[in-house]
Protein backbone atom coordinates (compact mmCIF):
# COMPACT_ATOMS: atom_id res chain seq x y z
CA UNK A 1 0.00 0.00 0.00
CA UNK A 2 1.33 3.41 -0.99
CA UNK A 3 2.03 6.09 1.59
CA UNK A 4 -0.92 8.16 0.38
CA UNK A 5 -3.28 5.20 0.78
CA UNK A 6 -1.97 4.58 4.33
CA UNK A 7 -2.60 8.24 5.14
CA UNK A 8 -6.19 8.16 3.81
CA UNK A 9 -6.88 4.94 5.73
CA UNK A 10 -5.55 6.51 8.94
CA UNK A 11 -7.65 9.65 8.46
CA UNK A 12 -10.80 7.59 7.88
CA UNK A 13 -10.25 5.58 11.10
CA UNK A 14 -9.42 8.72 13.11
CA UNK A 15 -12.48 10.58 11.79
CA UNK A 16 -14.86 7.73 12.58
CA UNK A 17 -13.32 7.25 16.03
CA UNK A 18 -13.66 10.98 16.74
CA UNK A 19 -17.28 11.03 15.58
CA UNK A 20 -18.12 8.01 17.72
CA UNK A 21 -16.30 9.59 20.65
CA UNK A 22 -18.24 12.81 20.17
CA UNK A 23 -21.54 10.89 20.06
CA UNK A 24 -20.59 8.98 23.19
CA UNK A 25 -19.64 12.22 24.93
CA UNK A 26 -22.95 13.81 23.97
CA UNK A 27 -24.83 10.78 25.32
CA UNK A 28 -22.96 11.00 28.63
CA UNK A 29 -23.64 14.72 28.94
CA UNK A 30 -27.34 14.17 28.14
CA UNK A 31 -27.60 11.47 30.81
CA UNK A 32 -25.89 13.73 33.36
CA UNK A 33 -28.24 16.63 32.56
CA UNK A 34 -31.29 14.35 32.81
CA UNK A 35 -30.05 12.91 36.09
CA UNK A 36 -29.43 16.39 37.51
CA UNK A 37 -32.87 17.50 36.33
CA UNK A 38 -34.45 14.41 37.88
CA UNK A 39 -32.66 15.10 41.18
CA UNK A 40 -33.89 18.71 41.21
CA UNK A 41 -37.47 17.64 40.46
CA UNK A 42 -37.39 14.94 43.13
CA UNK A 43 -36.02 17.36 45.73
CA UNK A 44 -38.80 19.78 44.90
CA UNK A 45 -41.38 17.00 45.27
CA UNK A 46 -39.96 16.09 48.68
CA UNK A 47 -40.05 19.72 49.84
CA UNK A 48 -43.63 20.16 48.57
CA UNK A 49 -44.64 16.99 50.43
CA UNK A 50 -43.07 18.39 53.61
CA UNK A 51 -45.04 21.62 53.12
CA UNK A 52 -48.32 19.72 52.71
CA UNK A 53 -47.74 17.59 55.79
CA UNK A 54 -47.00 20.62 57.96
CA UNK A 55 -50.02 22.54 56.64
CA UNK A 56 -52.45 19.62 57.03
CA UNK A 57 -51.15 17.85 60.14
CA UNK A 58 -48.60 20.10 61.81
CA UNK A 59 -44.83 19.87 62.13
CA UNK A 60 -45.01 17.06 64.71
CA UNK A 61 -46.17 14.71 61.94
CA UNK A 62 -43.27 15.56 59.65
CA UNK A 63 -41.25 12.35 59.35
CA UNK A 64 -39.21 10.83 56.55
CA UNK A 65 -41.70 7.94 56.40
CA UNK A 66 -44.65 10.33 56.07
CA UNK A 67 -42.89 12.33 53.34
CA UNK A 68 -42.06 9.12 51.46
CA UNK A 69 -45.75 8.16 51.62
CA UNK A 70 -46.88 11.47 50.15
CA UNK A 71 -44.34 11.36 47.30
CA UNK A 72 -44.99 7.61 46.85
CA UNK A 73 -41.33 6.61 47.06
CA UNK A 74 -39.28 4.62 49.56
CA UNK A 75 -37.56 6.13 52.58
CA UNK A 76 -34.26 5.06 51.01
CA UNK A 77 -35.09 7.22 48.00
CA UNK A 78 -35.58 10.21 50.33
CA UNK A 79 -32.16 9.62 51.86
CA UNK A 80 -30.56 9.68 48.41
CA UNK A 81 -31.49 13.36 48.22
CA UNK A 82 -31.46 14.43 51.87
CA UNK A 83 -29.26 13.00 54.60
CA UNK A 84 -31.79 13.58 57.36
CA UNK A 85 -34.98 15.28 58.48
CA UNK A 86 -32.74 18.12 59.66
CA UNK A 87 -31.55 18.71 56.10
CA UNK A 88 -35.13 18.69 54.79
CA UNK A 89 -36.11 21.32 57.36
CA UNK A 90 -33.06 23.41 56.49
CA UNK A 91 -33.88 23.26 52.78
CA UNK A 92 -37.53 24.10 53.47
CA UNK A 93 -36.63 27.03 55.71
CA UNK A 94 -34.28 28.35 53.03
CA UNK A 95 -37.15 28.28 50.51
CA UNK A 96 -39.45 30.15 52.89
CA UNK A 97 -36.97 32.87 53.85
CA UNK A 98 -35.75 33.30 50.27
CA UNK A 99 -39.32 34.04 49.17
CA UNK A 100 -39.82 36.52 52.01
CA UNK A 101 -36.49 38.22 51.35
CA UNK A 102 -37.22 38.44 47.64
CA UNK A 103 -40.43 40.35 48.33
CA UNK A 104 -38.54 42.78 50.56
CA UNK A 105 -35.79 43.04 47.96
CA UNK A 106 -38.33 43.86 45.26
CA UNK A 107 -39.77 46.57 47.47
CA UNK A 108 -36.31 47.96 48.26
CA UNK A 109 -35.80 48.48 44.53
CA UNK A 110 -38.73 50.90 44.30
CA UNK A 111 -38.66 54.61 45.05
CA UNK A 112 -41.42 54.42 47.64
CA UNK A 113 -40.69 53.40 51.24
CA UNK A 114 -43.71 54.90 52.95
CA UNK A 115 -45.50 53.31 55.88
CA UNK A 116 -48.21 52.18 53.49
CA UNK A 117 -45.61 50.37 51.43
CA UNK A 118 -44.18 48.56 54.46
CA UNK A 119 -47.73 47.67 55.49
CA UNK A 120 -48.47 46.27 52.02
CA UNK A 121 -45.40 44.01 52.14
CA UNK A 122 -46.33 42.68 55.58
CA UNK A 123 -49.96 42.12 54.57
CA UNK A 124 -48.69 40.08 51.62
CA UNK A 125 -46.60 37.96 54.00
CA UNK A 126 -49.58 37.48 56.31
CA UNK A 127 -51.76 36.44 53.39
CA UNK A 128 -49.24 33.74 52.50
CA UNK A 129 -49.02 32.67 56.15
CA UNK A 130 -52.82 32.30 56.20
CA UNK A 131 -52.79 30.22 53.05
CA UNK A 132 -50.08 27.95 54.47
CA UNK A 133 -51.54 27.77 57.99
CA UNK A 134 -48.56 29.48 59.60
CA UNK A 135 -46.16 26.94 58.12
CA UNK A 136 -43.06 29.13 58.41
CA UNK A 137 -43.48 29.53 62.18
CA UNK A 138 -44.30 25.83 62.56
CA UNK A 139 -41.05 24.98 60.80
CA UNK A 140 -39.18 27.30 63.17
CA UNK A 141 -40.87 25.63 66.16
CA UNK A 142 -39.92 22.18 64.87
CA UNK A 143 -36.32 23.26 64.31
CA UNK A 144 -36.11 24.62 67.87
CA UNK A 145 -37.51 21.33 69.23
CA UNK A 146 -34.72 19.37 67.52
CA UNK A 147 -32.10 21.19 69.59
CA UNK A 148 -29.66 21.18 66.67
CA UNK A 149 -27.29 24.08 67.31
CA UNK A 150 -26.06 24.26 63.73
CA UNK A 151 -29.57 24.32 62.31
CA UNK A 152 -30.67 26.85 64.93
CA UNK A 153 -27.79 29.07 63.86
CA UNK A 154 -28.79 28.82 60.20
CA UNK A 155 -32.35 29.89 60.96
CA UNK A 156 -31.15 32.62 63.33
CA UNK A 157 -29.00 34.12 60.58
CA UNK A 158 -31.81 33.92 58.00
CA UNK A 159 -34.31 35.61 60.33
CA UNK A 160 -31.78 38.28 61.25
CA UNK A 161 -31.30 38.95 57.55
CA UNK A 162 -35.07 39.39 57.16
CA UNK A 163 -35.23 41.75 60.17
CA UNK A 164 -32.26 43.68 58.80
CA UNK A 165 -34.11 44.14 55.49
CA UNK A 166 -37.12 45.44 57.40
CA UNK A 167 -34.78 47.84 59.17
CA UNK A 168 -33.52 49.00 55.78
CA UNK A 169 -37.06 49.78 54.62
CA UNK A 170 -37.77 51.74 57.79
CA UNK A 171 -34.47 53.65 57.56
CA UNK A 172 -35.15 54.56 53.95
CA UNK A 173 -38.62 55.71 54.96
CA UNK A 174 -36.97 57.98 57.55
CA UNK A 175 -34.68 59.43 54.90
CA UNK A 176 -37.73 60.20 52.79
CA UNK A 177 -39.41 61.94 55.70
CA UNK A 178 -42.32 59.59 56.39
CA UNK A 179 -40.86 57.68 59.36
CA UNK A 180 -39.29 59.11 62.50
CA UNK A 181 -35.52 59.41 62.41
CA UNK A 182 -35.12 59.70 66.19
CA UNK A 183 -35.87 56.04 66.91
CA UNK A 184 -33.78 52.87 66.62
CA UNK A 185 -34.91 51.39 63.30
CA UNK A 186 -33.34 48.04 64.16
CA UNK A 187 -35.41 47.83 67.33
CA UNK A 188 -38.49 48.98 65.41
CA UNK A 189 -37.94 46.19 62.84
CA UNK A 190 -37.49 43.59 65.60
CA UNK A 191 -40.67 44.82 67.31
CA UNK A 192 -42.55 44.50 64.03
CA UNK A 193 -41.31 40.94 63.51
CA UNK A 194 -42.20 40.00 67.08
CA UNK A 195 -45.63 41.52 66.64
CA UNK A 196 -46.28 39.32 63.61
CA UNK A 197 -44.92 36.19 65.27
CA UNK A 198 -47.01 36.72 68.40
CA UNK A 199 -50.14 37.27 66.34
CA UNK A 200 -49.52 34.13 64.28
CA UNK A 201 -48.93 32.07 67.44
CA UNK A 202 -52.26 33.18 68.96
CA UNK A 203 -53.99 32.53 65.63
CA UNK A 204 -52.56 28.99 65.43
CA UNK A 205 -53.35 28.21 69.09
CA UNK A 206 -56.92 29.40 68.45
CA UNK A 207 -57.24 26.87 65.62
CA UNK A 208 -57.05 29.62 62.98
CA UNK A 209 -60.37 30.98 64.18
CA UNK A 210 -59.96 34.63 63.15
CA UNK A 211 -58.92 36.65 60.14
CA UNK A 212 -55.18 37.09 60.54
CA UNK A 213 -54.81 40.06 58.20
CA UNK A 214 -57.83 41.80 59.73
CA UNK A 215 -56.49 41.42 63.25
CA UNK A 216 -53.13 42.78 62.10
CA UNK A 217 -54.75 46.04 61.00
CA UNK A 218 -55.44 47.08 64.59
CA UNK A 219 -51.86 46.29 65.65
CA UNK A 220 -50.46 48.11 62.63
CA UNK A 221 -52.50 51.21 63.43
CA UNK A 222 -50.88 51.43 66.89
CA UNK A 223 -47.41 50.71 65.48
CA UNK A 224 -47.81 53.26 62.69
CA UNK A 225 -48.77 56.03 65.11
CA UNK A 226 -45.63 55.30 67.13
CA UNK A 227 -43.13 55.52 64.25
CA UNK A 228 -44.78 57.95 61.83
CA UNK A 229 -42.89 61.21 61.30
CA UNK A 230 -44.77 64.31 62.42
CA UNK A 231 -43.81 67.89 61.98
CA UNK A 232 -43.32 69.80 65.29
CA UNK A 233 -46.55 71.67 64.72
CA UNK A 234 -48.50 68.57 63.70
CA UNK A 235 -50.66 67.07 66.48
CA UNK A 236 -50.52 63.34 67.21
CA UNK A 237 -53.22 61.21 65.62
CA UNK A 238 -56.10 60.40 68.00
Amino acid sequence: MLWGEWFLCYMWIALNYTQEGARSCRRRVFRMVQQRKSTTIRKQQIIEAARKLIIKKGSEHLTVRAIAGVVNITEAAIYRHFKSKREILSFLMTHITDDMLQELENQSGTNSHSLETVNAVLKQHLSEIEQRRGMSFQVIAEIISLGDKKLNREVYEKLNLYIDRLKGLLSEGARQGCIRDDIDHGAAALLLFGMIQGLVNIWALGNYSFDLSGKFDGLWDIYKKAIKFRKPSEPASP
